[in-house]
């Protein structure tokens, strides 16, 4: 406390003596007791005071001990401590044994024992009281009231009632002095603390200690007043310790700001990116990689590929990537794939300095490259990087090397249209992956990183010769084996394509057609790398092109067009499919796709009447009914004709003859009265025939045409190869089908048909269908030989031939009125069934190489019977089974009156009926449009239904077939 305050009366002199809680306030040695914690108070007497009438200050409290225990106080100086600041040295401190001990500050906020009442607010000094501190600070001996809410010691109550604070002194370590009232600021900061003493070394004699005032202002910054008007010390002004520890604090802080901007921020980075990042695993990218379509024989001799757009591609398995080329692409692109975690910190950091200094060569690796190509993402960022980065490490940590190197190897591109180290192989050596050396593995893993430049030898070799020595360095290639190694011979580019095979383009679209109505398309196809294995008979399919090719080869007539399809009745395979050749030249003589005759729907002339039988069977109605089977017939309002006296039969003419020599009034008086023209339709459609939706064909079921295959009635050869296919089989129907199995890349089966046992066709009991198909082919078994055909030899056939008559056009020319515009011959033996087709693209009039009208019988009949004595020429015989007679059973023999087409008389019949309108549908092809027609319009002539002998087709407007 300091001169002029008023000093504070012993509380305990009001009492009796002082206070036994008040051994903190004893006196120290050779001092008068309580004088300097009286209070002035007002008409009260001080009492003594101090010497020199000043009071000593109490040293300041210790400093707090360094870590791992406290360190013993300095030793004091020569004669004793000094105090702080002013010439005059003031009060001594007292004699006696015991060294002078450092000031000891007051703990704050300590707890405080208050006795009565709230403590007074204490007075402060009066001006120029006590002495100045140091640096401008409080007066020595001066204390600061305490912060509001601040706890102080026990509270004394002066006699008049005011209480004094009295502060509680801090736990007191062995052999310390108590803490004075007063505390010491040290070295000029708030609380003792040093911002530059890292509290290991001892302080400079000149900030031992420092002012002792109860509470200090908030230190200034540099070059700021303080609250006595005096400026902090700036930075020129501190020691050279106190320099050098502020130069290490901001470098620590600065390397604090670094590890956390460098490796913590990335790290936690690191993380959160790696549970938000998916990674492309190999499955998943192997489902949407594009390989070749495969396409095989019935042999499982391999017929052809089709390549996708995006080039050619093979995919391997694990086990099936030699090692040699392992080391190879390991030696091209990354060294430590089998090691490292995904990235390479070294590769990176060589990278970047080939980056800074010009160079070349990047930092990435394998699996870094492999999410690059499975993403693909190329763009140059960072976040694109640093995501690759991330991802890599995931995919390490979730997928073994193993498979993350075959899938690299699988997508990555190696030029010459080849995606993958697979189609690579054969694309430049034209050898399968397992046979490659290690000299030509060097040189596909070369150009991994420039696959657009794999017909510059120079780069070629360049980065062969890289490769080579990488090999040796890593040990994965002998010096020896390089030495004596060398650049390998490379095939010409583009000769590969020649392996792929020769692939019919229109048996290629129906396989496709067929697998995506099965939900197979042609992109699904490509990206499980399908293996398909069709019913192709490859000996079957060449002689059908020929067949065809033969007949056609010798005609005038550029109109006629021919198709052959073969089916085999015990599986439902299509053992031949030829549609015609897959380009024609077009008016400008340059190559274009050409129409599917062998898929387009026709007119199936009396073709038909083998469904008309069918459906008749159904009923009960057995070959032994009988029919009027005359000439010039009144049939519903129509003229129904027959093709000349040949195909006349007499009025009891039983339906076995008619079958046999194609009597048209027979079959249309059937179908119009007992039969129904919907129950032959629902005859073609049990037996096979496709209508539309399903397939391309048609069944009209509006009038009797269908009986004779006319009107709107049109099929296609292959459902008419198929129809009768039910008849060879013994009534068993198998759907016919291009693809006996399907399997992936992996040989792994979708689906297999080889097993198709197939159901009844026109019955659902088994013995009854074959009861049916049996009569069918008892009924055309003759036909053969009067369409003047024959069977291979051992083996017993059955067919029908058809001809669709052409009709008459406004303005044609008198000789066109006997002219046919479709031709066909169905037949079949047990183990084949095939329709061939000779005709036109819709209504035209066709001739022959003689400039004479074309029958079932002139081409399309020696067409099919070239077929059946190739395919089935060293064959084993085979024979129909025999069935029992449906309904009454036919005793009578036919008769022919005629060998040859005689030529047509045309017919005129006046009469008063009125027919109906003629059918104006063309049939429709996929890539021609159809021919228009111009229909003849007569108000008092009905329509006649006939045909050519010994063909059949329409008669004039309103016709059907003839036989």
């Amino acid at each position: 406390m300091g001169p002029g305050a008023a000093p504070v009366p012993n509380p305990g002199a009001g009492l009796g003596g002082p206070s036994v809680n008040d051994d903190r306030h004893r006196p120290w040695p050779g001092q008068e007791p309580d004088a300097p914690r009286r209070a002035h108070w007002p008409e009260q007497d001080p009492g003594p005071g101090w010497p020199a009438g000043e009071a000593p200050r109490r040293p300041a409290p210790p400093r707090r001990p360094p870590a791992g225990g406290p360190r013993p106080p300095r030793a004091p100086q020569a004669g004793g401590p000094a105090w702080p600041g002013g010439d005059d040295p003031g009060p001594q401190w007292p004699s006696g044994d015991e060294p002078p001990r450092r000031p000891q500050r007051p703990r704050q906020n300590q707890p405080s024992r208050i006795l009565d009442g709230p403590p007074p607010r204490r007075q402060p000094p009066p001006p120029g009281a006590g002495r100045p501190g140091p640096n401008g600070g409080p007066p020595q001996g001066f204390r600061q009231p305490p912060p509001p809410g601040s706890r102080s010691g026990p509270v004394r109550r002066p006699p008049h009632g005011r209480p004094v604070p009295v502060p509680i002194p801090p736990p007191e370590y062995p052999d310390r002095e108590p803490d004075l009232i007063t505390h010491a600021e040290h070295n000029g900061t708030t609380f003792g603390y040093d911002p530059y003493d890292d509290r290991y070394d001892d302080h400079d004699d000149e900030t031992q200690y420092a002012q002792f005032a109860a509470e200090a202002e908030p230190e200034p910054e540099d070059g700021e007043e303080d609250g006595q008007g005096k400026k902090k010390k700036s930075k020129a002004d501190l020691t050279p310790k106190q320099r050098k520890k502020r130069r290490w604090k901001i470098i620590r802080r600065v390397l604090y700001a670094c590890v956390g901007l460098f490796v913590v921020v990335p790290a936690i980075a690191f993380v959160i990116t790696y549970f938000t990042v998916s990674v492309p695993t190999p499955q998943d990218i192997r489902a949407t990689q594009s390989q070749p379509i495969t396409f095989y024989f019935g042999n499982n001799q391999q017929m052809g590929r089709s390549v996708p757009a995006d080039g050619d591609r093979e995919l391997l398995q694990p086990n099936q990537v030699p090692d040699v080329i392992k080391h190879a692409i390991y030696a091209a692109e990354d060294a430590t794939f089998e090691t490292n975690s995904g990235f390479d910190v070294m590769a990176i950091a060589r990278s970047v300095f080939n980056q800074v200094t010009g160079g070349t060569g990047g930092g990435s690796t394998i699996s870094q490259q492999y999410i690059k190509q499975a993403t693909k993402n190329d763009a140059p960022t960072l976040t694109r990087k640093w995501t690759e980065l991330v991802k890599s490490f995931k995919l390490n940590n979730e997928t073994p090397k193993a498979d993350i190197f075959t899938s690299y190897v699988n997508i990555v591109y190696f030029g010459r249209g080849a995606n993958g180290v697979a189609a690579a192989a054969k694309a430049y050596y034209g050898k399968d992956i397992s046979q490659v050396t290690p000299s030509e593995a060097a040189l596909l893993a070369g150009l991994i990183q420039g696959p657009s430049r794999s017909e510059d030898q120079t780069y070629t070799m360049k980065r062969w010769t890289y490769v080579m020595d990488q090999m040796v360095a890593n040990h994965w290639l002998s010096a020896a084996d390089r030495k004596a190694a060398v650049f390998p011979t490379l095939i010409p580019k583009g000769s590969q394509k020649k392996d792929n095979g020769n692939v019919d383009y229109f048996i290629q679209q129906r396989i496709i057609d067929e697998l995506e109505a099965k939900g197979y398309d042609q992109d699904k196809l490509y990206n499980i790398g399908a293996k398909i294995h069709t019913t192709i008979d490859p000996k079957a399919q060449q002689e059908a092109a020929r067949a065809v090719q033969d007949n056609l080869k010798d005609q005038t007539d550029q109109n006629i067009k021919g198709a052959l399809v073969a089916v085999d009745p015990r599986t439902g395979g299509v053992l031949a499919y030829y549609g015609g050749p897959n380009t024609v030249k077009n008016d400008k003589g340059k190559d274009q796709l050409a129409t599917d005759w062998a898929n387009t729907p026709q007119n199936p002339g009396s073709s038909m009447k083998a469904y008309d039988l069918t459906a008749f069977l159904k009923m009960g109605k057995g070959l032994g009914e009988t029919f009027d089977g005359s000439n010039n017939r009144m049939l519903g309002g129509r003229k129904v004709r027959n093709a000349g006296d040949s195909s006349s039969c007499s009025k009891q003419c039983t339906v076995k003859t008619a079958m046999e020599l194609s009597v048209n009034t027979v079959f249309y008086d059937m179908v119009l009265n007992d039969v129904k023209p919907a129950r032959v339709a629902d005859a073609a459609k049990e037996a096979g025939v496709r209508p539309g939706p399903q397939g391309k064909g048609k069944l009209g079921t509006a009038d009797a045409n269908i009986s004779l295959g006319g009107g709107a009635t049109t099929v296609t050869p292959e459902d008419m190869a198929a129809g009768y296919s039910s008849f060879a089989s013994g009534g068993v129907r198998r759907d016919q089908h291009f693809v006996a199995k399907l399997t992936n890349a992996q040989d792994e089966t979708i689906f297999d048909l080889t097993t198709n046992q197939g159901k009844p066709a026109f019955d659902p009991n088994n013995d009854k269908s074959k009861q049916i198909a049996g009569n069918v082919t008892e009924a055309l078994i003759p036909v053969i030989a009067h369409s003047k055909l024959k069977c291979p030899t051992g083996h017993q056939c059955a067919g029908k031939t058809g001809t669709q008559q052409y009709s008459p056009q406004d303005g044609d020319p008198s000789t066109y009125d006997d002219r046919n515009a479709q031709t066909w011959m169905v037949g079949y033996t047990p183990s084949v069934s095939v329709a061939a087709w000779i005709g036109g693209d819709g209504n035209k009039p066709l001739h022959d190489k003689n400039n004479k009208p074309i029958f079932g019988s002139t081409i399309a009949g020696p067409t099919w019977q070239d077929f059946m004595d190739a395919y089935l020429k060293d064959k084993p015989a085979e024979k129909f089974d025999q069935v029992a007679p449906i309904g009454k059973q036919a005793v009578d023999t036919p008769t022919t009156t005629a060998s040859r087409p005689p030529k047509t008389q045309n017919q005129t019949t006046e009469t008063t009926t009125t027919a109906p309108p003629p059918s104006t549908e063309a049939p429709s092809t996929p890539s021609t449009p159809p021919s228009s027609s111009k229909t003849l319009t007569t108000s008092n002539k009905p329509p006649v239904l006939g045909g050519e002998p010994p063909g059949n087709g329409f008669g004039p407007p309103g016709g059907g077939g003839g036989g």
